[in-house]
């Protein structure tokens, strides 16, 4: 019997808050279609102040804002969106950018890092005036943090630097900030550590004054969320991921962006009504989760050493930076064929070693070999994942070898400890008694 929950299915499973019920119960409403709603225009002033832009639309879903920023900024169809090949918007959003907008995506291999090589995003770049086969490019898209690569943050500078090249080619630059607040203290911690360390240098070598170096480090006590997107055209950002919002996201953007987006919304559905009882627990949200962030980030880092550390399991804890711990199962090798000559222990001698292993050629010889006459036993992840259930512990799988798993603000470092007890416990049969109950 499960006597104790623990979801890590992702950080939308959060609960809202008893201050954001409260604001829920007690907000002023009114029709927002008309734009006469109180608590969504105190929102969207708040959100477009923080994000620096000079407007913001409250919307349903993630998936909504990113499709009606693409529109906006792609209104003619045929027009072509350079995105990562492991972007949210091109795997996870049932591809509206096409069959709704008409929009044609062309994808850029992500990194490990969640960036795009720049030279590639421009070697990506189409004109039809050029070739007469080839649709318009007319909008490039960032994601970040880039959630499919392990919640990777995209630096200030690489930020920039995709800015720039939009302009250069009179392109737009709109960015699934889904998870930006999350990139924000992230690159805030890094910022001031760089900072500090060189003014420290600076001290020493330069002979600056202590209260030289005091006053660059004020100057750069983090990097605003607002930098990050200096350079966007368009940002999308969600509400009810690490912030913990019970629904919604909002598009943060110039005037006349909002405006064209307004009426999209509208055409999509997502004109609501005395929608101030949902953008009231989103305000709660923004002004109490945002500071909730790095401690989810240090319960990620504990769980992915945790993880690291059992045996079965592989997890590249240095590439933890945010709230999201990709794990992969142990691949677990099968004979094909048990009466297989080849496929007995023995076939493998030293000889054989010595007169293959030393050449390139064997090399390949062999991972040949073990694709032929060696199936991988998959599954390895969703067996993990239904075990673990059975101790309430909720994680998502992400392919058949590995699996994800997502913190957020209701996981106590106790549900971190105890998760770690249950995922041993799984692949080991090691049961602790100290288990973080």
């Amino acid at each position: 019997m499960v006597t104790r929950t623990v979801d890590l299915r992702s950080d939308t499973v959060t609960k809202p808050t008893e201050a954001m019920r409260a604001a829920m119960a007690n907000a002023e409403v009114d029709d927002d279609v008309f734009g006469h709603d109180p608590s969504a225009l105190r929102l969207e002033t708040e959100m477009a102040k923080i994000m620096g832009k000079e407007a913001a639309l409250f919307v349903p879903s993630g998936t909504m804002s990113n499709l009606i920023s693409v529109l906006v900024h792609c209104n003619i169809r045929g027009s072509e969106v350079i995105l990562g090949n492991k972007s949210h918007i091109h795997i996870y959003e049932n591809g509206g950018i096409s069959t709704i907008g008409g929009v044609h995506p062309r994808t850029v291999k992500n990194n490990e890092d969640g960036t795009m090589d720049i030279d590639l995003i421009e070697a990506a770049i189409r004109d039809p005036r050029g070739e007469i086969v080839y649709p318009t490019t007319r909008l490039i898209c960032l994601e970040n943090s880039q959630a499919s690569c392990g919640g990777r943050c995209l630096s200030v500078e690489y930020t920039d630097r995709v800015g720039e090249l939009a302009k250069k080619h009179g392109l737009k630059l709109h960015i699934d900030g889904a998870r930006i607040f999350n990139a924000s203290v992230v690159s805030q911690r890094i910022f001031n550590i760089l900072i500090y360390e060189y003014c420290s240098k600076s001290i020493c070598k330069l002979k600056f004054s202590v209260s030289d170096s005091k006053i660059l480090i004020s100057q750069a006590l983090g990097v605003p969320v607002s930098r990050l997107v200096q350079d966007a055209d368009s940002v999308s950002v969600c509400l009810s991921k690490g912030l913990g919002a019970p629904v919604g996201s909002v598009i943060v953007g110039s005037k006349s962006f909002v405006a064209k987006a307004r009426v999209l919304r509208k055409t999509l559905g997502g004109g609501m009504r005395q929608v101030g009882v949902l953008c009231a627990a989103a305000l709660v949200a923004v002004q109490e989760n945002v500071s909730k962030l790095e401690d989810d980030h240090k319960k990620a880092k504990m769980l992915a050493e945790g993880l690291n550390r059992i045996k079965g399991l592989r997890v590249n804890v240095s590439a933890v930076e945010t709230n999201i711990v990709s794990t992969f199962t142990a691949k677990v090798l099968k004979c094909a064929s048990q009466s297989s000559q080849m496929c007995k222990p023995q076939f493998f001698t030293s000889a054989w070693i010595g007169k293959f292993f030393l050449s390139m050629a064997s090399l390949c010889f062999i991972e040949y070999f073990f694709k032929v006459y060696f199936d991988v036993v998959e599954g390895a992840a969703e067996k993990l994942c239904k075990n673990l259930e059975q101790h309430g512990i909720l994680i998502m799988q992400e392919s058949p070898v590995s699996i994800r798993v997502a913190l957020h603000h209701q996981i106590s470092a106790s549900d971190v400890q105890y998760t770690l007890s249950c995922f041993k416990q799984a692949l080991t049969g090691e049961v602790q008694e100290d288990n973080g109950i």
